[in-house]
């Protein structure tokens, strides 16, 4: 028997991102299944980011929480301890949600059965990037699931098995978390809906370094074979260092 809800909240860290927040909030006002939460963990931001979401609390229901925070996945954990839905999706102040991006998640949990996971597809710069299924010992977590922000619908229970996200990988504690759940055990659906836009404004997309050298921990910690995974970043070094060589050159 299918259960009848599957209950959601959307959960987003902020630190000065007013620039940002008025195309998110104009997204989540134009979701076409507004029954979710809105959790919104800010970290003692000092510009309009609060006074923005306080007006829209007259069209969305958010709860606001306010405090230090060291990181964007410590503010993550501390928002997932107000959380009491049984999925939750991470949304960036610059990300977009498509207007039946609930809509699509809530249906295809239920119709799927509840699983740990559901992936989505995800537009990113000009392409589309959809989720993937045996491919992480290449791709990393995009290579047995989805786009972690905006593309993944992830079961709140999850974290009571496999711990939080780990606040010794300021970029990739996500990708550690996702694939040591899948690896345990952890279910996935994988549907071909586009739920949003993933911003390309924070850490992950520009410090390229500091993504190579923890997503390579992360491999190495969750991949069977760690010869190759050597092989895999030396290769991903070179070709940065190559690249910014012939940028500088031009």
């Amino acid at each position: 028997m299918r259960p009848e809800r599957a209950t959601i909240t959307i959960l987003t860290a902020t630190l000065n991102a007013e620039q940002h927040l008025p195309e998110l909030i104009e997204s989540l006002t134009k979701q076409t299944d507004s029954d979710f939460r809105w959790v919104v963990f800010d970290g003692n931001s000092t510009d309009n980011t609060v006074e923005l979401l306080n007006e829209a609390q007259r069209m969305l229901n958010i709860l606001i929480l306010q405090a230090r925070d060291f990181g964007i996945y410590d503010a993550l954990n501390q928002g997932l301890e107000r959380i009491d839905t049984d999925y939750y999706l991470v949304v960036g102040a610059d990300d977009r949600l498509s207007p039946e991006a609930v809509q699509m998640y809530r249906q295809t949990a239920i119709i799927s059965g509840m699983p740990d996971f559901v992936a989505a597809s995800v537009r990113v710069r000009d392409g589309v990037q959809a989720p993937r299924s045996g491919q992480g010992w290449w791709y990393g977590m995009r290579g047995v699931s989805s786009c972690h922000s905006v593309g993944l619908l992830i079961k709140r229970s999850l974290h009571r098995r496999y711990g939080m996200y780990s606040r010794k990988l300021p970029i990739a504690a996500d990708q550690l978390f996702v694939k040591s759940a899948l690896a345990g055990g952890a279910s996935i659906s994988r549907t071909s809906f586009i739920a949003g836009r993933f911003g390309t404004t924070g850490t992950s997309e520009t410090d390229t370094i500091g993504v190579l050298t923890e997503v390579f921990r992360v491999q190495i910690a969750t991949e069977k074979y760690k010869s190759i995974q050597y092989l895999i970043f030396l290769i991903r070094i070179l070709r940065h260092a190559f690249t910014h060589r012939a940028n500088h050159i031009h």
